[in-house]
């Protein structure tokens, strides 16, 4: 891990690695073509507030019950300090490579490459998860097959992301209107029809079996805590878009934090008012939220929010298909594959979109529509906290040697805030289930094994992090 990246230039390497080097011209690079508004909204778009509070929060419903919004606030706490590391580390290394290439830079190769992994975990299983989850919200129209419905999401989001970036932050922003509106109908008419008092939100109760009604443990909570970070984990997106943002160095930091605040507030508030407004615990802890508001209200308003999550789901998947897709040109133009693979990986379109990740992205995520893929949320929580807690390290890390000096946005409370957080994430991975954890576990040690035995050995060549020379701008 001590193994810190320092760039490369093309007259170090030996003659027998030459053709493993940028051409002369320099590292591709993708244009810059979006300001704060337009990363806003495709970052919120990542978020997903609508699909998250659709899809994954009923999950925590089942397990956590009136402490599900205890949870999640608990988490959006934890998440500013996230947030905190994201903005400094972004704007100190604006890379389309996200977490990994401000890892790598900081805190060695291999803690970068982990973090690659451990995103690319994150960024392939979340997709076509959410994408299945929009044939429940248009039955009110159609019946559609699960996983045809997110099969044809995938593929669609895929041709989307092939769009110019500023198309896209349009698209999704008109989407992200409506997604925005369904939430907050949710939230009027769970407040309108409040069964219970403010009190209940910390009563810690849970339905059981039999309609016993069973307690909340703390060590349930910091067990949720996991899923609770991937609530609002989105916001990491601004930094995979740093490399088209306009004037990095202010508009990261800007756009992590303000996409925080939003989506905290918007998946937040409709979970407390769901929490007041069921009818009883058993249909909270069931978390029918379609149901419940066509309850509260009527069949045509319930169509209506079905048919706003849907776009959600879609909205969604474009979103992270651009943002997958950045991730796997990093990938390449940074040296992790063979060279043949890199060429590939590298290539931009006539948008300035990186197509053939676009399509490595996208294809794959539409073939997982047909795999059973239910385990596979405790995994992606085990890696968003595992990704969180090297983030982190690398944010302690970030004001030693030339860094010092560097032109970038700096946390407050530094370097109490990352010290915490540490703690924190490696506590709440404990509590993890070992399934789970072993499952992520096995494939980071598959990971390193790469390392070890190709990345390693070619360091000369290998895994060069490419921070673009405009970045200061």
């Amino acid at each position: 891990m001590t193994d810190t990246l320092r760039p490369v230039q093309p007259s170090a390497a030996p003659a027998a690695e030459a053709p493993d080097l940028p051409a002369p011209d320099g590292p591709r690079k993708l244009k810059r073509s979006i300001g704060v508004v337009g990363g806003t909204l495709l970052t919120i778009s990542c978020v997903t507030p609508a699909s998250t509070l659709f899809v994954v929060v009923p999950d925590l419903f089942s397990t956590l019950g009136t402490a599900t919004a205890l949870t999640i606030a608990v988490g959006s706490l934890l998440c500013i300090a996230v947030a905190f590391c994201y903005s400094e580390l972004g704007t100190l290394i604006p890379s389309a490579g996200g977490e990994y290439a401000m890892v790598s830079t900081l805190a060695g190769r291999l803690a970068g490459w982990l973090v690659f992994v451990l995103s690319l975990l994150v960024v392939m299983i979340v997709p076509p998860v959410i994408a299945m989850g929009t044939a429940d919200y248009l039955a009110p129209v159609m019946h559609l097959n699960p996983s045809m419905a997110g099969a044809g999401v995938m593929l669609l989001a895929t041709l989307a992301g092939l769009l110019d970036l500023r198309a896209n932050a349009w698209i999704t922003g008109v989407f992200l209107v409506l997604e925005v509106v369904a939430a907050a109908v949710v939230a009027v008419l769970g407040f309108a029809h409040s069964e219970r008092g403010a009190g209940s939100l910390v009563s810690m109760e849970v339905a059981g079996q039999g309609g016993h009604t069973d307690t909340v443990t703390a060590m349930l909570v910091v067990s949720g805590l996991a899923i609770a970070l991937f609530v609002t984990q989105g916001f990491s997106t601004a930094v995979y878009l740093s490399e088209e943002m306009e004037n990095p160095r202010r508009n990261v930091a800007r756009t992590v934090l303000a996409t925080l605040a939003i989506s905290a507030v918007i998946i937040l508030v409709p979970v407390i008012a769901i929490t007041l407004g069921a009818s009883d615990l058993a249909e909270l802890t069931g978390g029918d939220i379609s149901g419940m508001v066509a309850a509260w209200s009527n069949s045509a308003v319930g169509t209506f929010v079905s048919l706003c999550v849907a776009l959600a789901i879609i909205n969604a998947g474009i979103v992270m298909v651009i943002q997958n897709s950045r991730v796997l040109f990093a990938s390449a133009r940074d040296k992790a594959w063979p060279e043949p693979v890199n060429n590939v990986l590298s290539r931009l379109g006539r948008f300035g979109s990186p197509w053939v990740a676009t399509l490595l992205v996208g294809v794959p995520g539409a073939v997982l529509c047909f795999v059973d893929l239910d385990t596979l949320y405790g995994i992606t929580g085990v890696s968003v906290t595992g990704m969180y807690l090297l983030v982190a390290v690398a944010a302690l890390l970030a004001r030693r040697g030339s860094h010092v000096h560097t032109p970038a946005w700096r946390m407050p409370l530094w370097p109490a805030l990352p010290v915490l957080l540490i703690a924190v994430l490696a506590y709440v991975l404990t509590q993890q289930e070992t399934s789970h954890l072993l499952w992520t576990g096995g494939i980071t040690a598959a990971a390193t094994l790469y390392w070890a035995l190709y990345l390693r050995p070619r360091r000369e060549s290998r895994w060069l992090v490419t921070v673009p020379e405009d970045a200061q701008a």
